[in-house]
């Protein structure tokens, strides 16, 4: 029996999209669009400007573009800032218990820059990659953030080598040494959720599939079955060690095609969107006034719960990960925006003197389809006179791929996004917003990316 390091070595030298692989890249360049528009928004970020400084400190000048400037650089060290800056806002898609696109995307684009590859082989790299990450996620039952790991960084590292594998035409076997090689380079944790090291997750992810593909190259080796190997990859990682190292790896449909992406409809770690959903729906329909309110419960996981961690921030990155400031700017201001996250906000007297009337209440079961939330969550909010307000369970935020964003809702994303990034003077060469999102919806039709941020 083939082992899965090898096994999905042999898909990504030579995979099958399907019978529908216009679905598939229609998901990838959704997916691609989002990560863009939101890399665009976080340019005049701290930890954005950190990540470039630090790549022309170790990389130089290049020729790779950054999205949201008119700098250039080394092939990784454009996919480590603009994974960094698609990562800063936290505004970012979800799937597989983690962000896939900002790890995919800038990893595949500055590939693709290199080489001149278009766009239709842009997004079945991004398809390759996303199937490598669902291959190995599927296998585990139990929350990797519990355990500590960010999925994000660790499977992302993985995902982005594939990618990059396939992009590159890697044979069977050297894809697999890629894969395996990857594996040791990959690490992030939970305990930097709410720092700017949390962004850096996406960027290092992205750089270091280059890192494995380079080294490949150069012919180091590699374990034939360090994924699946009892001392391997997923046992290393697996928070109880109930991991299925031996199932045969079974290529069929992309699982993009059922997972798909989470577009995010707030710039709030995904863990409290259900909630945020419940309490502005709540506050709307019974016309609140937070001054009305004595207590706000809510029903979360126990991953989530531990991802929200920051019970009384100080700063908008702390309040990315509170439950509390969630429900606060949910309740008073009946949003949960870019204007929001603000530190003025965040500190606000009103907003903070909501912190303490947030309690939260674990659910222990957890969602069949991502062991980090729960199946569902809930919110009680209770009056001054005695009433509770109940939401009832909520399966799935707005913007999940069951509930997802309508058309004019993403455009409305993208332009809220250039519309930030444009606030400082717009980079001379660089195309306007508008004619970017053209260029995005039909990405498929590109001969060649190197003309996507062309004026």
């Amino acid at each position: 029996m083939t082992g899965l390091t090898q096994a999905l070595g042999a898909y990504i030298a030579n995979p099958g999209f399907g019978a529908h692989p216009a679905r598939a890249e229609a998901i990838a360049r959704q997916g691609m669009t989002d990560t863009i528009a939101v890399a665009l928004a976080a340019r005049d970020e701290d930890v954005t400007r950190v990540a470039l400084a630090h790549a022309r400190n170790m990389g130089g000048a290049g020729d790779v573009p950054l999205w949201f400037d008119a700098a250039a650089l080394p092939p990784a060290m454009a996919a480590f800032v603009n994974g960094v800056a698609g990562h800063a806002l936290d505004y970012d898609d979800v799937a597989l218990s983690g962000h896939p696109s900002t790890v995919l995307t800038p990893a595949i684009l500055a590939q693709a820059h290199v080489q001149g590859a278009s766009g239709r082989d842009c997004l079945r790299a991004y398809i390759v990659g996303y199937e490598v990450w669902a291959e190995l996620t599927a296998r585990e039952a139990d929350p990797y953030h519990i355990k500590g790991w960010h999925p994000t960084a660790v499977f992302g590292t993985v995902a982005a080598t594939a990618a990059l594998a396939y992009l590159q035409g890697f044979n069977a076997a050297d894809a697999a040494r890629a894969l395996a090689i990857s594996a040791s380079l990959a690490s992030g944790l939970v305990a930097n959720f709410g720092t700017m090291t949390k962004p850096l997750h996406a960027g290092r992810a992205a750089a270091l599939a280059f890192e494995a593909i380079s080294l490949t190259r150069l012919g180091l080796t590699a374990a034939a079955d360090a994924l699946e190997h009892h001392a391997g990859f997923l046992a290393a990682l697996s928070p109880q060690g109930r991991v299925d190292r031996e199932r045969p790896y079974q290529p069929g449909e992309p699982r993009i095609l059922a997972t798909g992406l989470s577009i995010k409809k707030y710039p709030v770690c995904y863990s409290g969107h259900r909630v945020i959903d419940a309490v502005i729906d709540l506050a709307r329909d019974h016309t609140l006034d937070p001054d009305q309110v004595t207590r706000v419960a809510i029903g979360i996981g126990r991953p989530q719960a531990s991802m929200l961690r920051n019970a009384a921030p100080i700063t908008a990155l702390e309040a990315k990960f509170s439950a509390q400031f969630a429900v606060a700017a949910a309740l008073s201001r009946g949003k949960v925006g870019l204007s929001e996250l603000d530190d003025g906000v965040v500190n606000e007297p009103g907003v903070r003197a909501l912190y303490d009337i947030v309690d939260i209440d674990l659910i222990e079961e957890a969602d069949p389809e991502d062991s980090a939330f729960s199946r569902y969550d809930t919110v009680a909010i209770t009056l001054r006179d005695g009433r509770v307000l109940r939401s009832g369970e909520i399966r799935y935020p707005r913007g999940h791929a069951h509930l997802p964003l309508s058309e004019t809702e993403l455009r409305a994303k993208f332009d809220d996004c250039v519309t930030r990034w444009r606030r400082s003077p717009a980079p001379e060469g660089m195309p306007a917003g508008g004619a970017l999102y053209d260029r995005l919806a039909s990405l498929a039709q590109v001969d060649d990316v190197r003309t996507l941020f062309r004026s």
